[in-house]
Protein backbone atom coordinates (compact mmCIF):
# COMPACT_ATOMS: atom_id res chain seq x y z
CA UNK A 1 0.00 0.00 0.00
CA UNK A 2 1.57 3.14 -1.05
CA UNK A 3 0.95 6.93 1.47
CA UNK A 4 -0.62 8.99 -1.64
CA UNK A 5 -3.20 11.26 -0.04
CA UNK A 6 -6.10 9.10 -0.88
CA UNK A 7 -3.76 6.68 1.65
CA UNK A 8 -2.07 8.14 4.36
CA UNK A 9 0.89 6.14 6.21
CA UNK A 10 -0.97 4.94 9.33
CA UNK A 11 -0.38 6.57 12.68
CA UNK A 12 1.91 5.78 15.24
CA UNK A 13 0.25 3.46 18.18
CA UNK A 14 -0.95 5.56 20.93
CA UNK A 15 0.12 3.09 23.79
CA UNK A 16 3.80 4.01 23.86
CA UNK A 17 2.48 7.68 24.66
CA UNK A 18 0.22 6.54 27.60
CA UNK A 19 3.23 4.02 29.44
CA UNK A 20 5.02 7.62 29.09
CA UNK A 21 2.44 9.35 30.34
CA UNK A 22 1.96 6.38 33.36
CA UNK A 23 5.33 6.75 34.41
CA UNK A 24 5.31 10.35 34.75
CA UNK A 25 2.09 10.96 36.60
CA UNK A 26 3.12 7.94 39.18
CA UNK A 27 6.57 9.67 39.72
CA UNK A 28 4.48 12.57 41.54
CA UNK A 29 1.92 9.77 43.19
CA UNK A 30 3.29 9.43 47.10
CA UNK A 31 7.10 8.06 47.71
CA UNK A 32 5.62 4.40 46.66
CA UNK A 33 4.36 5.66 43.31
CA UNK A 34 7.52 7.47 42.52
CA UNK A 35 9.68 4.26 43.21
CA UNK A 36 7.26 2.13 41.00
CA UNK A 37 7.38 4.75 38.31
CA UNK A 38 11.33 4.15 38.39
CA UNK A 39 10.67 0.31 38.19
CA UNK A 40 8.21 1.14 35.31
CA UNK A 41 10.62 3.45 33.57
CA UNK A 42 14.12 0.94 33.77
CA UNK A 43 12.20 -1.20 31.85
CA UNK A 44 11.26 1.37 29.02
CA UNK A 45 13.41 4.53 28.99
CA UNK A 46 11.46 6.96 27.66
CA UNK A 47 12.39 11.21 27.55
CA UNK A 48 9.04 12.30 29.34
CA UNK A 49 9.63 9.79 31.94
CA UNK A 50 13.24 10.46 32.91
CA UNK A 51 11.80 14.50 32.59
CA UNK A 52 9.37 14.09 35.11
CA UNK A 53 11.43 11.63 37.45
CA UNK A 54 14.10 13.98 37.69
CA UNK A 55 12.13 16.60 38.47
CA UNK A 56 9.97 14.85 41.54
CA UNK A 57 13.58 13.46 42.50
CA UNK A 58 14.71 17.13 43.16
CA UNK A 59 11.12 18.39 44.47
CA UNK A 60 11.60 15.23 46.93
CA UNK A 61 15.41 16.58 47.97
CA UNK A 62 14.44 19.92 48.11
CA UNK A 63 11.35 18.76 50.95
CA UNK A 64 14.17 17.28 52.99
CA UNK A 65 17.27 19.74 52.87
CA UNK A 66 14.31 22.54 53.97
CA UNK A 67 12.63 20.04 56.29
CA UNK A 68 16.15 20.19 58.47
CA UNK A 69 16.99 23.69 58.97
CA UNK A 70 13.27 24.68 59.70
CA UNK A 71 13.45 21.66 62.71
CA UNK A 72 16.66 22.96 63.88
CA UNK A 73 14.93 26.57 63.99
CA UNK A 74 12.32 25.24 65.89
CA UNK A 75 14.41 24.15 68.51
CA UNK A 76 15.72 27.45 69.26
CA UNK A 77 14.09 29.58 72.16
CA UNK A 78 12.48 33.28 70.82
CA UNK A 79 13.40 32.32 67.26
CA UNK A 80 10.70 29.35 67.01
CA UNK A 81 7.78 31.87 65.84
CA UNK A 82 9.18 32.17 63.00
CA UNK A 83 8.36 28.81 62.13
CA UNK A 84 4.65 29.48 62.07
CA UNK A 85 5.32 32.33 58.90
CA UNK A 86 8.12 30.23 57.03
CA UNK A 87 6.70 26.80 57.37
CA UNK A 88 3.66 27.21 55.80
CA UNK A 89 4.95 29.32 53.36
CA UNK A 90 7.70 26.25 52.12
CA UNK A 91 4.51 23.71 52.33
CA UNK A 92 2.73 25.93 49.94
CA UNK A 93 5.19 26.95 47.94
CA UNK A 94 6.32 23.24 47.56
CA UNK A 95 2.18 22.06 46.86
CA UNK A 96 2.48 24.49 44.08
CA UNK A 97 5.05 22.84 42.18
CA UNK A 98 4.16 19.76 42.66
CA UNK A 99 0.66 20.12 41.28
CA UNK A 100 2.54 22.27 38.66
CA UNK A 101 4.66 18.79 37.71
CA UNK A 102 1.77 16.73 38.14
CA UNK A 103 -0.89 18.75 35.31
CA UNK A 104 2.74 18.63 33.30
CA UNK A 105 2.71 15.30 33.81
CA UNK A 106 -0.47 14.64 32.88
CA UNK A 107 -0.71 16.55 29.94
CA UNK A 108 1.97 14.81 28.60
CA UNK A 109 4.62 17.59 28.39
CA UNK A 110 7.93 18.11 29.20
CA UNK A 111 6.83 21.33 31.33
CA UNK A 112 9.61 22.03 33.98
CA UNK A 113 8.92 23.52 37.30
CA UNK A 114 9.50 27.70 37.62
CA UNK A 115 12.30 28.30 39.55
CA UNK A 116 13.54 25.12 39.89
CA UNK A 117 13.12 22.75 37.22
CA UNK A 118 15.99 23.88 35.20
CA UNK A 119 18.47 23.03 37.85
CA UNK A 120 16.86 19.72 39.08
CA UNK A 121 17.61 18.66 35.11
CA UNK A 122 20.99 19.47 35.43
CA UNK A 123 21.70 18.02 38.84
CA UNK A 124 20.37 14.97 37.95
CA UNK A 125 21.20 14.74 34.55
CA UNK A 126 22.47 11.65 34.54
CA UNK A 127 19.50 9.91 36.72
CA UNK A 128 16.80 8.07 35.05
CA UNK A 129 18.94 8.26 31.41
Amino acid sequence: MSTTPENPAPAPAPAAAGSDNTVAILSYITLIGFIVAIIMHSSKKTELGACHLRQCLGLYVTGVVLWFPCIIISLIPFVNFLMLLIWPLLGISLFVLWLMGLIGAASGQKKLMPVVGEHYQKWFANAFA
